[in-house]
């Protein structure tokens, strides 16, 4: 039987050896990546089982990430987990689960991997929307499912947000999306 993959995405290095150690202890094949720019590489080169991403990372963040995830690799399941932000605003759109760094045990992380991995995964319509959520004051960002470039929703676009419908600005590609607002982290 051949080890089922995974990616583990996470700026921090701890997490990335101490989480993925666990991993492997349990027969899993564990790849990691500091970024969602490193994770697209990953994946590039091979398609894992599963993914677990943190959400806030420099450079392209979770959240950006698990949008491009989900529009091009709908049968992946995935983790989402972060420190700063609360899972309801995650789970279902960008992740199947959600836990909140520190507050998992790691046999719930274990048993999280182990259920997701076992059922079958329900694809998703690739083409259904493009999701990336704000933090802070950052701008709503949109990633293009065709061109994989990602620019901002301006505040000003009454037309977009009523009908969720924008098109791309690097490939005219029309997109559908939903907006996820998140507000603010939750700060520790």
């Amino acid at each position: 039987m051949q080890k089922k993959r995974i990616l583990l995405v996470d700026d921090e290095p701890n997490i990335r050896v101490v989480l993925g150690a666990i991993l492997q202890s349990k027969g899993y094949e564990v790849s990691v990546a500091e970024d969602g720019f490193a994770a697209l590489r990953s994946i590039r080169k091979s398609v894992p089982d599963l993914i677990i991403s943190d959400l806030r990372m420099p450079n392209m963040n979770g959240f950006e990430l698990l949008a491009i995830v989900r529009e091009k690799f709908p049968a992946v399941p995935v983790i989402a987990i972060s420190g700063e932000f609360v899972g309801e605003q995650v789970e279902g759109p960008l992740a199947d689960l959600f836990l909140q760094k520190g507050s998992y045990a790691p046999d719930e992380m274990l048993d999280a991997v182990r259920n997701l991995l076992a059922k079958p995964h329900m694809l998703r319509n690739r083409h259904e929307s493009s999701v990336w959520a704000p933090t802070g004051d950052a701008p709503v960002m949109i990633t293009c499912s065709e061109c994989l470039k990602s620019f901002p929703l301006e505040p000003c676009d009454d037309d977009a947000r009523k009908s969720n419908q924008i098109q791309c600005i690097f490939c005219d590609a029309v997109l559908q999306y939903r907006l996820i607002a998140i507000t603010k982290p939750v700060c520790a």
